[in-house]
């Protein structure tokens, strides 16, 4: 695809030209790596619903966040299975067949050009249920103008509003302003959320933003600019499920959040006029990542 040769889908802009083999700092060439596609029960309650989300996890990502929960296929190195457009199609219809309530793309950006066409191919088969857009927020405009008309629901993060943290964490300094004007136009594509008749999510935004041990005051300030900047027009999922591995470089990460600290941060939530979602204690753990054998691909 053309975009691909000189590469500027997310915000490191490399302009590699991934057509030749080349791979910039996400780790993606030009073809599309899928490293797990099933039904998933452990997103937020109107987009899992009874039967669950149709997760499409891709490998590679832009950001190099160091507690990255999905580090097994988010590094440089391949994982999971290649697939063409016409597979991605047959996999977006599949888990609608399985009852999925939607198709979540988890960590696309990277792939974004062919996962839209992928997207086209599969309405035109007759995939009729929401398309989710699940990303770590770091997304460039433009490449979210070619997502229009073909994601309902955006699911960012919101990670840092200190460009320090953004930076120690995920080696991406720009971070903050970045994800806020990505969140904006995500919020002029969709609108305010709107549910279906059972209560699932059909189209919005949902923000989430994961507590990390001792940046309680950093999460003060992105609840508060969320609050500021759309209010009632999008959700928020506040995340506690925060699990150190390997943090001996990061000796402060390298411990849970307290049940302080996040009832804090829920109380000014709640103080914000913020409506979304909280998690309890049971959230916390590795059992909850999935595992990334190419299953469904």
């Amino acid at each position: 695809m053309e975009r691909l040769k000189h590469c500027m889908l997310c915000p490191r802009g490399c302009g590699v030209d991934r057509t030749r083999g080349q791979r910039g700092i996400c780790g993606a060439d030009d073809r599309v790596w899928v490293a797990r596609a099933a039904l998933h029960a452990w997103e937020e309650p109107p987009i899992s619903g009874s039967c669950g989300s149709g997760t499409v996890f891709f490998p590679h990502c832009a950001l190099g966040c160091v507690f990255c929960q999905n580090r097994k296929i988010s590094r440089r190195e391949d994982a999971g299975k290649p697939a063409t457009i016409p597979r991605l199609a047959e996999i977006f219809l599949s888990l609608e067949a399985q009852g999925a309530h939607n198709v979540n793309l988890v960590t696309g950006t990277h792939y974004a050009p062919q996962i839209a066409e992928a997207l086209r191919v599969a309405r035109d088969g007759g995939l009729s249920v929401p398309v989710v857009w699940n990303s770590g927020g770091y997304e460039t405009v433009e490449t979210l103008r070619g997502l229009e008309g073909l994601v309902d629901v955006y699911l960012p993060d919101c990670k840092y509003h200190s460009s320090y943290y953004a930076e120690r964490y995920s080696h991406a300094a720009d971070y903050p302003e970045t994800a806020l004007d990505a969140i904006a136009e995500m919020v002029r594509q969709t609108g305010a959320p709107e549910y279906d008749a059972n209560g699932l999510l059909k189209k919005g935004v949902v923000i989430r933003h994961l507590m990390l041990p001792g940046l309680a005051g950093d999460t003060a300030q992105v609840l508060r600019s969320i609050a500021e900047r759309w209010g009632d027009r999008v959700l928020v999922s506040l995340l506690r499920q925060y699990t150190p591995f390997e943090m001996s470089a990061f000796p402060e990460l390298d411990r849970r959040i307290s049940d302080e600290e996040y009832r804090d941060a829920v109380e000014q939530m709640q103080q914000l006029g913020l409506s979304g979602f909280v998690q309890d204690r049971e959230s916390i753990g590795e059992s909850f990542i999935p595992s990334f054998s190419g299953e469904g691909v």
